[in-house]
């Protein structure tokens, strides 16, 4: 039986500035006893996600601080190697946060076994937080009803790939905004969306212009910045802005300045409000099944990025604030 299991550790805080290597320490420590009512858990597969820069650098205020030292905060898929009359049997498979660990001794709160159709690393893409949190912020935040125009930020990744598709389920004007050809291209050709447009070609004001001329009805924001800013520029009366991320200040540090447009919100009577995904989580059941369905009828696609190797996990991380990474982005141990 393992005893001893190699961890990612937080190494330092990375305020005002990028990720980088020597923000975690590789460390190899051993296994606590599995206690009564515990289980010991082997990962499989960890999840990223941008938030988790944002639990580093301890602004993230819904969750609680991470110090030096601590397991670096993720989410995994693991497999239940031994059970001492825990929550789940032997060889169940489990997801929830786990943390940058290959094993772990857990009680199993928090734990959701897998339960799908699909491939088992749905659960960290598209039943998981990443579809999740498409879900919520659409259709609680945002709204929709048929014949709406809805814009998407960040389009090509995870969430936001999600996003267009459900907005299509719904009736909508889908449009993206995405980085190169080719992720516009998939956009279009594989995700369904109506439109898409390159921010790297520039004056993305202009595109939004000629692709949304009434106006965009309902925003979906994962990047911030001067594109929150272009798309505020666009918005129809009425509209819901749903501030999900803000991707582009991952890089920079820091809060993000307040969007120069903002006042147009007023000018044309519309709402911008932010959200957490877990407000919502005794929804989560049902809103799983509704996605895997959509999944299963063939009205939602999605992308999985699968990294290979524990010890590359930190820079599996760091594809997120690259663009590299096409879909969700995880990470086979």
């Amino acid at each position: 039986m393992t005893t001893n299991t190699r961890q990612w550790l937080l190494n330092a805080h990375p305020r005002g500035r990028g990720i980088e290597d020597g923000d975690f320490k590789l460390v190899e420590n051993p296994l606590p006893p599995v206690g009564e009512g515990e289980m010991l858990l082997k990962t499989h597969y960890l999840g990223f996600d941008p938030a988790q820069k944002g639990w580093m650098e301890n602004i993230a205020d819904y969750v609680a601080p991470m110090n030096i030292g601590d397991v670096m905060r993720g989410s995994g898929i693991c497999e239940v190697i031994k059970s001492n009359g825990g929550k789940f049997a032997e060889g169940d498979m489990v997801f929830g946060t786990t943390g940058w660990t290959e094993y772990l001794v857990h009680n199993g709160e928090g734990l959701t076994k897998v339960e799908t159709e699909l491939s088992p690393t749905a659960v960290l893409s598209v039943l998981g937080t990443t579809g999740l949190t498409a879900y919520c912020g659409l259709f609680k935040i945002g709204k929709p009803v048929a014949g709406d125009t809805v814009l998407v930020s960040g389009a090509a990744g995870a969430t936001g790939s999600v996003v267009g598709q459900l907005a299509k389920i719904a009736g909508c004007r889908a449009v993206g905004i995405a980085g190169g050809p080719d992720k516009c291209k998939w956009l279009v050709e594989e995700a369904g969306y109506d439109a898409a447009i390159d921010y790297k070609a520039g004056d993305v004001k202009k595109q939004i212009k000629e692709q949304c001329p009434r106006g965009v009805d309902v925003i979906y924001d994962n990047v911030g910045g001067t594109i929150l800013d272009d798309m505020l520029a666009n918005i129809a009366t009425g509209a819901r802005v749903v501030i999900c991320g803000g991707i582009s200040r991952y890089e920079s540090g820091g809060m993000p300045t307040g969007p120069g447009n903002y006042f147009n919100l007023i000018f044309r009577r519309a709402s911008m409000a932010g959200f957490i995904v877990l407000d919502w989580a005794a929804e989560f059941p049902a809103i799983r099944k509704r996605l895997e369905g959509f999944v299963a009828d063939g009205r939602l696609k999605y992308q999985e990025d699968i990294q290979h190797g524990f010890e590359h996990a930190p820079e599996t991380l760091q594809r997120l604030f690259t663009g590299k990474n096409r879909g969700k982005q995880m990470l086979k141990l």
